[in-house]
């Protein structure tokens, strides 16, 4: 079993990404604004001010899990950080109680998880970001007064703030994390995907797993988005209109309106197409953050999406979307989601309308 408090997993160390093509990829990276810790024709990695990094390495290297959880580019394994040696040890005695577990020789634990997912975890030392972000003001209170807003150059993301996944058994792959490595239930948006944060970070979550029998998804594992921590509004536009500029595509610029809101964790969000078809790259800010006074919800997917957006999809429109959030420390929203074997299965009501341009909606 994992420690008592669950703080031992403080976050994301790095994401590993499996690609075709190692130039294009560092380009996306550098124009998305992530700093090169080291450039090579083989490989590329971005250190971010909060330690976490982003790798990059070309098919077939020894690096990366074999066999291949998909086919295709994209992030091929999620590594973990852990505060100390000791919860280290405790979390790999927890998962080889249920999966294989492998060591390399600096300690690292690697395994895969029931849902085909590649994980590892090492100890690391997360460091401090230095993060700052203009007063608002309203009508009634001018907390800048005399002040003007701080001006920005480009979108420099702070941190890695959580994944995302799609997987054949949602909730039993939330259940997973939470049985051996402490991950707090969070939110759901029902029959879409489980939300859920690592012990020791405060994010409204650190990854979240989205439903494989939506018609949008794929009927296996596959990642579907990384998002990265920015300070403020002004910061993610910066970083729309620079990709945009650049000629990288931004997923929903047709769809959900480019800049947007959710409701269900109050993020501003804006994502960016990874070349090769490698998923979305996600700036993101003004999250909700959250300790274990947080008393976790389901939500009606419809509702839970979008707060505002210019241009969002119609079924995410009108006057109609219901007010359907309710408390469910109980869980009992998980229970018509449970799956007793895998493959895909028929899936009822405004779900099974969704289509590709709602996909980034979710």
């Amino acid at each position: 079993m994992p420690p008592k408090d669950s703080t031992a997993v403080i976050g994301i160390e790095r994401v590993i990404f499996g690609v075709t093509d190692i130039a294009e990829h560092t380009r996306f990276w550098v124009d998305f604004g992530l700093q090169i810790e080291h450039a090579s024709e083989e490989e590329a990695t971005f250190l971010l001010p909060s330690g976490s990094r982003i790798v990059l390495l070309p098919h077939g290297d020894a690096r990366l899990p074999s066999p291949d959880p998909y086919v295709g580019d994209g992030i091929k394994e999620t590594v973990w950080g852990v505060d100390t040696t000791e919860n280290l040890e405790l979390l790999a005695a927890s998962l080889a109680g249920e999966v294989p577990v492998a060591r390399d020789a600096d300690g690292t634990v690697h395994c895969v998880c029931p849902d085909g997912q590649p994980i590892a975890l090492r100890v690391w030392q997360k460091k401090p970001v230095v993060s700052e972000a203009s007063p608002v003001n309203t009508p009634s209170s001018w907390p800048r007064f005399n002040q003007h807003r701080i001006w920005r150059k480009r979108a420099r993301p702070k941190t890695i703030n959580h994944v995302v996944f799609f997987s054949t058994d949602y909730v039993g792959s939330f259940e997973f994390y939470e049985r051996h490595l402490g991950f707090r239930y969070v939110d759901h948006s029902k029959g879409t995907g489980i939300f859920a944060r690592a012990g020791g970070t405060f994010e409204h979550h650190s990854i979240f797993w989205v439903n494989c029998d939506l018609p949008i998804a794929p009927d296996h594992f596959k990642f579907m988005h990384i998002a990265f921590g920015c300070d403020d509004i002004d910061e993610v536009m910066l970083g729309a209109n620079i990709m945009d500029n650049k000629g990288w595509k931004n997923t929903t610029m047709n769809t959900s309106g480019g800049i947007s809101r959710h409701r269900i964790s109050s993020a501003i969000y804006y994502y960016c197409e990874i070349p090769g078809h490698a998923g979305e790259a996600e700036y993101h800010a003004d999250t909700d953050y959250v300790d274990d006074g947080w008393v976790p919800r389901a939500w009606d997917f419809k509702f839970g999406s979008l707060l505002w957006s210019h241009n969002a999809p119609k079924i995410f429109r009108g006057d109609d979307i219901p007010w359907d959030m309710t408390f469910d420390q109980d869980r009992k929203s998980f229970d018509p989601y449970r799956r007793s074997k895998p493959g895909k299965r028929p899936i009822e009501g405004d779900l099974a309308n969704l289509t590709e341009e709602d996909e980034h909606a979710i």
